[in-house]
């Protein structure tokens, strides 16, 4: 059984920065991608980053260019560096690991094997 922990949220001020980790329990080494998701109240939870174990990554729209994804397998941690960071940030934020290769694609948010509890950041103007 794998957990996934994060941490590293909180509240901060608009343009401000905050890094997350999910700590692993196990070998990272055997998942092949990593992911960040994040839900705000009343909507769906969203794509944030997701790292697989060839070193690809994919952004959702609304953070590329803001928010950077990083995985250290000898640390059994994952983290998300945010930067420039806007109200509409806010959100629980999750991590997510996947074992299943998928031939060059990525995982679905259904196709995720395990989940963290989420850690809530806000962003305030």
């Amino acid at each position: 059984q794998v957990q996934l922990e994060e941490s590293g949220g909180g509240s901060v001020q608009a343009g401000g920065s905050l890094r997350l980790s999910c700590a692993v329990s196990g070998s990272i080494f055997t998942i092949n991608t990593m992911g960040w998701f994040r839900q705000a109240p009343g909507k769906q939870r969203e794509l944030v980053a997701i790292h697989d174990n060839r070193a690809r990554t994919k952004y959702g729209d609304s953070v590329e260019g803001r928010f950077t994804i990083s995985r250290d397998n000898a640390k059994n941690t994952v983290y998300l560096q945010m930067n420039s960071l806007m109200p509409e940030d806010t959100a629980v934020y999750y991590c997510a690991a996947a074992y299943g290769n998928y031939g060059g694609g990525w995982p679905g948010p259904g196709e995720y094997d395990y989940w963290g509890q989420g850690t809530q950041v806000t962003v305030s103007s």
